[in-house]
């Protein structure tokens, strides 16, 4: 048993979702490892953080099922794949537009690799990915002729410095 200051705790107390008390050193840790490379062995990083391999496959599968771990992707290199413009572009919307409809009105641009609704004055940011100039300004205008947009301000990516 864990005793705080006013709080006793047992391990089971830890878990990631039923606490709200977040996760322990070595959970950060096997997500770190994760992120670099999510195809990494659970004996590896049994290794790296001095537990066993069925050890961390418990811990992965309990931040799984807490919704710490939502999925696996892969990570693609836009230059390989032939994406050479990028753009941050931010959306202004008529009237007061919801996130929902916000979503609605870009999720089918194949070009919008994704969407966020923002503070400040735009009503949203796009990321989006093209094959270059002319295939990021035609989607650019596909995606101001939409009704309930009334603007864009784009700032074009010249260099990715970091990515996580």
């Amino acid at each position: 048993m864990f005793v705080g200051s006013e709080r006793r705790f047992n391990r089971d107390s830890l878990r990631i979702g039923v606490s709200g008390l977040g996760m322990d050193d070595t959970d950060r840790q096997i997500v770190s490892l994760m992120r670099e490379n999510a195809r990494r062995s659970f004996q590896d990083i049994g290794k790296n953080v001095g537990l066993s391999a069925p050890a961390v496959k418990r811990r992965v599968d309990r931040l799984e099922d807490d919704g710490v771990i939502r999925g696996y992707t892969t990570v693609i290199d836009p230059h390989a794949a032939g994406w050479h413009a990028e753009a941050f572009v931010d959306l202004y919307c008529e009237g007061d537009m919801s996130g929902e409809a916000i979503k609605r009105v870009v999720e089918d641009e194949p070009r919008v690799a994704s969407a966020h609704t923002v503070a400040g004055e735009a009503s949203a940011m796009l990321h989006v990915m093209a094959q270059d100039t002319k295939d990021l300004e035609l989607a650019l205008e596909r995606i101001r002729n939409t009704e309930g947009i009334s603007r864009t301000v784009t700032e074009v990516v010249l260099s990715t410095l970091f990515q996580r």
